[in-house]
């Protein structure tokens, strides 16, 4: 036997109890949908970040700006080594941030959509602030699979200076294709058959920050990697899975 089938030492009516994981799996979780998982997000860690705060409550060991986080395992990433992502999944949001003094760890309001820009106005800081004091921070949000050892989903952002290595990522996946071998024509590859390296680096200005890198690295070679990131984007396409509440946070 096994590790995950072991004879129990000791006899149960005369019958040898066994452990038997296999042949029991998924037992207990048939209730549990898709809408009960808290999807991680996968945080760009700054200096102002409270995981980097050694007497925060919310501190983790060994957590410095440029790592990466993922709230939900509490795995850290190496920012500078980086990691590899599938994309399955992107989507612009507009959410409504209450000023800093006054927030608590989530906007106000998780997306007011593109049409709420008419309504703001840029401050000296050029933030877009709307007419009750608070703040539009237009996000982009990526939906992944983090490609480790063990394929992980998560979701990560970009905002304000990240915006330019957004639109720059969604560049390079447009500017992927495939040959259609029935009709000899190129056509779009799927967002989701590409495996990217994403990075952090640090900049400056009147302030030091960390922000993304991400470059291609090559075609999604594993089918069942292939396959969960097909199932994944569906998922969310569908509206089945959200990140978990209150994991993100505005650092800039």
């Amino acid at each position: 036997m096994n590790e995950e089938t072991r004879d129990v030492a000791n006899k149960q009516g005369g019958a040898l109890a066994t452990i038997d994981f296999v042949s029991d799996s998924g037992m207990g979780l048939e209730t549990i949908e898709k809408t009960d998982l808290a999807l991680p997000f996968l945080k760009l860690l700054q200096s102002g970040s409270d995981e980097t705060k050694k007497k925060h409550a919310k501190y983790v060991e060994g957590a410095e700006a440029g790592m990466f986080y993922n709230t939900v395992t509490k795995k850290l990433y190496n920012g500078e080594k980086g990691i590899d992502v599938v994309p399955v999944f992107y989507k612009m949001t507009y959410p409504e941030w209450a000023p800093f003094e006054k927030r608590e760890g989530r906007p106000v309001h998780n997306d007011r959509g593109p049409d709420i820009m008419g309504q703001t106005t840029q401050n000296e800081q050029n933030k877009d602030m709307l007419a009750n004091g608070n703040q539009i921070i237009k996000t982009a949000n990526y939906f992944v699979i983090i490609n480790g050892d063990k394929p992980e989903k998560a979701l990560l952002t970009m905002k304000s200076t990240g915006l330019k290595t957004s639109r720059q990522w969604n560049s390079l996946m447009e500017d992927q294709f495939e040959n259609d071998p029935k009709t000899g024509k190129a056509v779009p590859a799927p967002m989701f058959s590409r495996v990217y390296k994403l990075n952090s680096v640090e900049q400056s200005g009147s302030f030091t920050w960390h922000t993304f890198n991400v470059n291609l690295l090559r075609k999604v070679d594993n089918a069942s990697l292939y396959q969960m990131a097909r199932d994944f984007h569906n998922s969310i396409k569908g509206g089945q899975q959200q990140a978990a509440a209150g994991q993100e946070e505005s650092n800039y």
